[in-house]
């Protein structure tokens, strides 16, 4: 999955940093190298499905806000937030034996084991195409290599049988 403020690689997939998606002006604010930096950033290439997969992901509004939660679910935010929460609400909130906290925390691990699953559903979609996709390439590149093998055979044999046949006198 690509998120497009995420910079490394997560569980549902890989995403874009901030500096390739701002491209030059997003790290040229790095001092006098930055403008160096930009320019081999802006330089990156990026696999055609990573491409329509960032494509995609921005033109829907579920898979961007799918893309949040996921994000802010597997931050230190979140867990310092659930203790802070936590022990607020055993402290002051509820008493002995905090039924409904352990039932908002049920609901809550529902949701999350549900937004796990969805990201490796993604995860494995977006191996899969570009699995696919590498594998046509490496086809096309090994039948243009066959072709470009027999042609060279052709005109080594039709070399030979020059320079044998017809020997200059």
């Amino acid at each position: 999955m690509v998120r497009p403020d995420q910079g490394a690689e997560g569980a549902d997939g890989p995403r874009s940093g901030p500096e390739q998606a701002r491209g030059p002006a997003g790290a040229g604010a790095a001092g006098p190298g930055g403008d160096r930096l930009a320019a081999q950033l802006g330089k990156i290439r990026q696999h055609p499905v990573v491409l329509e997969q960032q494509a995609q992901r921005a033109a829907d509004l579920q898979l961007r806000i799918a893309d949040r939660i996921t994000a802010f679910a597997g931050s230190m935010r979140f867990v310092y937030l659930h203790v802070a929460l936590f022990t607020i609400w055993m402290l002051f909130i509820e008493s002995k034996p905090w039924p409904t906290l352990t039932l908002i925390v049920s609901l809550e691990a529902i949701f999350l084991s549900t937004f796990v699953m969805i990201g490796q559903n993604r995860q494995a979609a977006f191996q899969q195409a570009k699995a696919d996709h590498d594998f046509n390439e490496q086809e096309l590149e090994l039948k243009t290599n066959t072709q470009l093998t027999r042609e060279i055979h052709v005109l080594t044999t039709e070399l030979h049988r020059r320079v044998l046949e017809d020997p200059a006198p």
